[in-house]
């Protein structure tokens, strides 16, 4: 029963995170990411604060491991304002289905930092969900342009796995507050750098929407959060493909866009390498670290915080 309830919370909070999508997509045509994520995340730093607040792990503000986190920082900068970028000019569908590259990328970056052994069949899943990747992309096709929007989105699944893979390196040792505040306030200062030179007013309606984007993006990581806690890592992380039906909905009857059987072959096979990745790391002896499995957040999108550094210690290893 719990493990339903875990699917249950799963499947509504990427339901939430892909309204959450649409909102930016909206509002990405008339604003630059760095003013959109400049107010989302001031926005939702109260939210994010009330909630931090219930942190009583004793320690401060400085991160015992300082280059790590601000790599991470780093990374939580770039692939959110990329994902903001990805969404606003690319098709939800195709936007989706190249994120969906983040656990093949998790995949392999485990190697260096982790110290993971990939063995033959999860690299053959690594390469066939990068063939699916090119499906999606692909190059030199007669009907497709590649445009800054498929680099963005490439970047934002990029990004968002090295972010991923930091904190699986260093989450057991440094306290929550650190992991999700640092990326949160380096997106702040950066934005707030930028952002003066693509400024555009914003009407309240429009405030309003970004007010929606950082609550739903909250409300979403707390949906998913409860999902962790009442389900197993192996049968969650999967509904995070949900998203492609959403992306699909949406995408046709607010954006007028038609899924093309390019993107839904290549994503159909992206999903399917997903999966065999995750039930690989599910069965104990064929991966030390289980990258994708702990990575229990979604891709980095600059307005929400990350779930895996609040459940590192109250949800054990699935």
């Amino acid at each position: 029963m719990a493990g339903l309830r875990g699917v249950g919370f799963a499947l509504i909070a990427f339901a939430i995170f892909a309204t959450h999508d649409v909102f930016i997509k909206k509002l990405g045509s008339i604003y630059a990411p760095f003013q959109l994520i400049f107010f989302a995340v001031l926005l939702s730093f109260p939210l994010v604060t009330i909630m931090l607040m219930r942190d009583t792990t004793p320690g401060h503000l400085r991160p015992l491991h300082p280059w790590w986190v601000a790599i991470r920082t780093g990374a939580g900068v770039i692939g959110g304002m990329s994902a903001f970028y990805a969404f606003s000019v690319l098709p939800l569908a195709q936007t989706y289905a190249i994120l969906f590259a983040s656990p093949l990328l998790i995949t392999v970056m485990a190697i260096p930092i982790l110290g993971e052994q990939v063995r033959i069949r999860r690299w053959l899943a690594v390469v066939v969900g990068l063939v699916g990747v090119m499906v999606v992309l692909r190059p030199g096709g007669d009907d497709a342009v590649l445009g800054l929007g498929h680099l963005a989105a490439l970047t934002a699944a990029i990004f968002s796995a090295l972010a991923s893979i930091i904190v699986r390196k260093i989450g057991s040792e440094e306290r929550s507050v650190v992991l999700l505040l640092y990326p949160m306030i380096g997106n702040f200062v950066v934005m707030a750098c930028i952002m003066p030179f693509y400024y555009i007013p914003m009407p309240i309606e429009h405030i309003g929407m970004v007010g929606i984007i950082s609550l739903f993006g909250f409300v979403a990581g707390l949906f998913l959060i409860a999902a962790y806690r009442n389900g197993e890592a192996a049968i969650v992380a999967p509904m995070q493909y949900s998203q492609i039906i959403w992306a699909t909905v949406f995408g046709y009857f607010l954006f007028d866009e038609a899924i093309d059987q390019r993107t839904l072959i290549g994503a159909g096979i992206i999903i399917v390498s997903g999966l065999y990745i995750v039930l690989r790391e599910s069965r104990g002896a064929a991966s030390t670290n289980r990258p994708v499995l702990q990575t229990r957040s979604r891709h980095e999108s600059g307005s929400t915080f990350r779930v895996s550094p609040l459940l590192r210690r109250s949800v054990p290893s699935s």
